[in-house]
């Protein structure tokens, strides 16, 4: 039997169709959901998926077509990420996070929100207002 016309190429034909079916790009960048006040919110996920499969000929008997056992079996993980975020023509990205499942998770999440807050606390004191990084941004262009 030629390697072309092996069962085990039918078996790998099917897995990758079945996988195919489940993952496509409107699995990664979903469809868009358009609200009623013209908010338009557009889901990203993150996908992994894996499979394997294998099989084997049994039989020595001559003029006698080989037996052929195999099998196949594949995974997809599908984890939200985050939404786009379109109206009035300016595009934000709205993570969705799990919460952290321990302290340091929770401590890495803190950080930013305390650095801001001291900035601001410190710019309060001295007198110097805080600059948003937008506005800085675009007085050095």
């Amino acid at each position: 039997m030629s390697e072309n016309n092996h069962p085990i190429n039918e078996v790998l034909q099917t897995t990758m169709d079945k996988i195919h079916e489940m993952v496509d790009a409107n699995t990664v960048i979903g469809k868009p959901i358009v609200t009623q006040d013209g908010v338009t919110l557009i889901p990203v996920s993150r996908l992994s998926f894996g499979f394997a499969s294998g099989g084997s000929d049994f039989g020595k008997t001559q003029g006698v077509a080989k037996n052929f056992g195999g099998g196949a079996g594949a995974g997809v993980n599908i984890t939200p990420v985050s939404f786009l975020v379109v109206k009035d023509g300016a595009v934000r990205v709205l993570p969705v996070m799990p919460p952290p499942a321990d302290t340091l998770g929770r401590v890495v999440d803190m950080v930013p929100d305390m650095f801001d807050k001291v900035t601001g606390y410190i710019d309060r004191k001295t007198g110097d207002p805080a600059v948003p990084p937008v506005e800085a941004a675009e007085e050095t262009e």
